[in-house]
């Protein structure tokens, strides 16, 4: 398979896999969180057996897996490869109709559903990929790169690989999760049965990125309670949760947002509201690279419910905070060699590594505790999670040739 036929599989398979809804849903119970992640997880099934991989399997829970077997002699560690089918419930995932702008000349480009404009202006990261080939939304939708691409680089180099025997490479597992854009994507996650001692997650962005390090993260909801009363005849009898619960927002500080964070500062987010008179919920995230900070942050809304109690009785309010994934740094520190692996195929091929710490998390963050050590490596995806979303198949050329060379390099390592 000459890089043409490489650039054209990537881009066929991502238009392919956009195109199918599989949006996750927050305040489903079940897993995965959505009916119509089947979808993708069926033809992803279906596609593998195809391409004659082995070992294939679709759990209860949505957990596809599948196997390149060894080609080589030597031993070497089982390697995992993982990606996400769904997207996230932050825009709208339905009816995604993928722009493919062929031979960009750094010009603006129309959103044509829409009218928006993906402009350099705005999103400078476009100045760098004059010439490549990028697909945009149509302004009516996320694009669903995040992690779609990801899907593609990962079977477009299992591929690759199928048709280049003389390239040596270990056992390779290939593992579909669901519901990570909701934080759940590791919780039915099972190890023992995918069966790699190491692993790599194809969920990043520019090109170069090779991540080993995330936030610590808790989800905090917050109570208000009320009473509530016809309007009419309210006075003295009302107590609107509504209200309260903008009191309890506006004693939070004002700079510990992500409008007002970068680098290595934490942040408390306020996502969603919900309730009425009677009961209103605050649903925030909790984000720092810090577990003490993080900690500190959970002790800042409960004090601040303790302030309210004290000026509204001790019942007026409530804090729940529930862990969601933790610094993989932890684990990988102790497993180096799979950042000096990733690192040294890209300056073979001429990528300079970016090694800086995610604002977010993988699946790979929560894996890593679980006994799977897990960075993350770059797709070639911007503006995730909205309308402005775009990727360059060039850089996920790049991205699956990493792949390939990470495979290879298994085979030459001295572990």
């Amino acid at each position: 398979m000459q890089d043409s036929q490489l650039k054209h599989s990537l881009l066929t398979r991502l238009l392919r896999y956009t195109q199918i809804y599989t949006t996750s849903d927050r305040k489903s119970q079940t897993t995965p969180s959505s009916p119509q992640q089947w979808d993708l997880l069926h033809l992803l099934r279906d596609e593998m057996t195809a391409m004659g991989l082995s070992d294939i399997s679709l759990d209860q829970n949505g957990y596809l897996f599948a196997t390149l077997p060894v080609n080589t002699d030597k031993s070497v560690p089982t390697l995992g490869l993982i990606a996400h089918v769904d997207t996230a419930p932050d825009f709208n995932g339905k009816n995604v109709k993928p722009q493919v702008i062929e031979q960009y000349d750094g010009s603006d480009i129309l959103l044509k559903g829409s009218g928006d404009v993906l402009s350099p202006k705005d999103f400078p990261a476009l100045n760098g990929l004059k010439t490549h080939t990028l697909v945009t939304t149509d302004g009516t939708s996320l694009l669903g790169a995040d992690d779609k691409s990801g899907i593609s680089i990962i079977l477009s180099a299992v591929e690759y690989l199928q048709a280049h025997p003389e390239i040596p490479h270990g056992k390779i597992r290939i593992g579909f999760t669901v519901d990570e854009e909701i934080g759940r994507g590791a919780d039915h996650f099972d190890v023992q049965a995918f069966g790699a001692e190491v692993a790599y997650t194809l969920d990043g962005g520019p090109l170069g990125e090779l991540q080993y390090e995330n936030f610590n993260a808790d989800g905090a909801t917050v109570t208000l309670f009320g009473r509530s009363v016809h309007p009419g005849t309210a006075k003295g009898k009302m107590i609107n949760a509504w209200e309260r619960a903008c009191e309890f927002h506006s004693r939070l500080p004002a700079h510990l947002t992500p409008a007002e964070s970068e680098q290595r500062e934490g942040f408390i987010m306020l996502g969603g509201i919900d309730g009425g008179i009677d009961r209103t919920e605050l649903h925030y995230i909790l984000r720092s690279f810090s577990r003490e900070e993080l900690a500190s942050f959970g002790e800042m809304l409960r004090s601040t419910m303790s302030e309210m109690q004290n000026v509204y009785g001790e019942h007026c309010g409530k804090v729940e905070i529930t862990e969601q994934y933790r610094n993989m740094y932890e684990v990988l520190e102790n497993h180096k060699y799979l950042i000096d692996i990733a690192q040294n195929v890209m300056q073979a091929q001429g990528i300079k590594p970016i090694l800086e710490p995610i604002r977010g998390g993988t699946d790979g963050s929560r894996l890593s505790f679980m006994g799977l050590p897990c960075p993350n490596l770059f797709t070639g995806g911007e503006n995730f999670h909205g309308k402005f979303e775009f990727i360059s198949v060039d850089v996920m050329e790049q991205a699956t040739q990493v792949v390939i060379g990470i495979a290879k390099a298994f085979t030459e390592y001295e572990f």
